[in-house]
């Protein structure tokens, strides 16, 4: 069924943006030979994205040889941003961005990982959020979109925590309690926004897959605990994201009783509290938060200090195994390391390759690379902003 009217000139608003957010500095012309819409199209297309705040003419270039001067296009100063407020074992953290990812203000907390007592951390995470709202409003923009990350599972209607077992939570409605707290979030949907609550994971793997490519990725990350999500690739379903619990792939028979009720999860053996206790970083974690411990372990196995080295060694085979597991279902393309994993990911790239299965001394699939994350700390605010830009890039005139 051929798309309406209005879809169709929403369709080619959002192309039009895309292409200002993409290439700031194109003139009209480019942008009607890069989307194949004619030029008189693009000129009406440009003027309601001109009224609606959301681009402005910038600089005026005359050509090399004949022609007439162009006006180029560039998001307009005043255009809304979009906030992402992540919260993490150890901070609360609220960005805001513009459309074309470019960061506006960022406010961080420690919130000294209170466990069990989700409305202590909701307090911190508000606080957070009020400041940047405030900062946002002072340039005379406001806030598009939210998105509220965490490093844990979430589902349910309305969608919520699930469990977070790095802060001892069970079933927490964090929007409820962030509600509860923010004037910034209460205004926002006031005034019709939809706030959303997405695990890291999910947009972390979206960024990463944005920015290595491929048809299938596979991401594990390894930072408060470990998690890590699928991005699948085709031409009729387009880009998909499927969650993925990792580190509670039972790994190892009859293992360590792990807090979600099985035995033997990878996070029991390899997540990172595990590694930190074993390696006698766990006073430094409970004091400097766990990224300072992490960063501190990563430094030691790269220096060959014992006890981190060993504590390593035992963990890779595992990880790897979990990796194998997964990579003969879905087979990925890559395979990217988050976290502190990142840094280590040669480690485990190299044992992953000795457990391959092979018929003949040939290996039954191709075998995908293991590498370490290029986006760092910052890739699962990379995929929110992405993920918001392409939301509101849906609807432009709705924004």
């Amino acid at each position: 069924m051929p798309l309406a009217t209005p879809d169709v000139r929403r369709h080619n608003l959002g192309l039009v943006l895309g292409r200002v957010l993409e290439g700031a500095g194109e003139a009209r012309a480019d942008i009607a030979d890069a989307t194949g819409l004619s030029r008189g199209s693009v000129t009406s297309l440009v003027a309601e994205l001109i009224d609606a705040g959301l681009v402005e003419e910038s600089d005026v270039v005359a050509p090399a040889g004949m022609g007439r001067p162009r006006t180029m296009l560039v998001l307009a100063a005043s255009a809304p941003c979009v906030l992402i407020v992540m919260l993490d074992a150890d901070h609360a953290t609220a960005v805001a961005g513009t459309l074309s990812g470019e960061e506006l203000t960022r406010v961080s907390r420690r919130h000294g990982r209170p466990m069990g007592d989700p409305a202590a951390i909701a307090d911190v995470l508000a606080g957070v959020v009020d400041e940047a709202a405030e900062r946002i409003a002072a340039t005379g923009r406001r806030i598009a979109d939210v998105c509220v990350v965490v490093w844990a599972p979430v589902g349910g209607t309305p969608v919520r925590v699930l469990a977070d077992t790095d802060l001892d939570w069970g079933e927490v409605d964090l929007l409820g309690l962030l509600r509860a707290r923010s004037a910034a979030l209460t205004a926002f949907e006031e005034a019709g926004g939809d706030a959303r609550l997405v695990p890291d994971s999910d947009v972390a793997a979206l960024a990463e897959h944005a920015a290595v490519g491929g048809d299938t990725l596979l991401y594990l990350k390894a930072d408060s605990g470990i998690g890590g999500a699928i991005v699948l690739t085709d031409e009729v379903a387009g880009t998909r994201v499927l969650g993925a619990a990792l580190g509670h792939l039972p790994v190892v028979p009859d293992g360590t009783r792990c807090a979600c009720g099985q035995r033997g999860c990878l996070v029991t053996v390899a997540g990172p509290d595990v590694l930190l206790a074993r390696s006698d970083l766990g006073a430094l974690a409970a004091a400097e938060g766990l990224t300072v411990a992490l960063e501190a372990f990563v430094a030691q196995v790269q220096a060959g200090t014992e006890p981190a080295v060993g504590v390593w060694r035992g963990a890779v085979p595992e990880i790897a195994r979990t990796l194998q597991i997964v990579a003969l279902t879905v087979a990925p393309d890559v395979i990217v390391l988050g976290g502190f994993a990142a840094a280590l990911a040669a480690d485990v790239d190299a044992v992953f390759r000795t457990i391959q299965p092979r018929i003949a001394r040939a290996p039954v699939l191709p075998v995908a690379p293991v590498v370490g994350s290029a986006l760092g700390a910052d890739a699962a605010l990379r995929g929110a902003q992405r993920d918001a830009r392409m939301r509101l890039l849906s609807d432009p005139l709705g924004i």
